[in-house]
């Protein structure tokens, strides 16, 4: 099976644009600060994925069903009602998924899908926690998907 053209892929967009078209207002404060918190753990500049995944790095995929793809390797996305997180690589290992779980329980407000983190405000949570959230994240997928 050939890769899918997926919709969610790098763009030339520019990433100040996107964020300074980011609300409410708080959610251009925070962009800024978890671009400086990402470029601190992953040492890459941020790139626009798709219309409004700020990414980091970038790993190809493939399924046992021969299905292929590119995706960033983290990202995030300052959405008006949350900010989502992807942290993508802490679900590789029961080990992974388990400190994850022991780092959530400590992060403070937040809710999490498959591999998403969504916070409604940066001041709700604990930034060390968050950084060691993502940087568990960008570890292991370095190792999974190594460049």
């Amino acid at each position: 099976m050939a890769k899918v053209e997926l919709k969610t892929k790098p763009t030339d967009a520019d990433v100040s644009s996107f964020i300074e078209s980011a609300e409410p207002e708080r959610r251009k404060e925070e962009a800024h600060q978890l671009i400086a918190l990402f470029r601190k753990i992953t040492g890459q500049e941020p790139k626009m994925w798709g219309p409004s995944i700020i990414g980091f790095g970038s790993y190809d995929y493939k399924y046992d069903s021969g299905r292929e793809g590119t995706m960033c390797r983290t990202g995030f996305s300052p959405r008006k009602a949350k900010l989502s997180i992807y942290l993508i690589g802490n679900y590789c290992t029961p080990a992974a998924q388990a400190e994850q779980d022991r780092l959530f329980a400590l992060l403070g407000k937040h809710k999490v899908g498959k591999s998403c983190l969504y916070i409604n405000r940066l001041e709700q949570v604990d930034m060390d926690i968050l950084e060691q959230l993502i940087r568990n994240n960008w570890d292991l997928m370095s190792e999974r998907y190594p460049e």
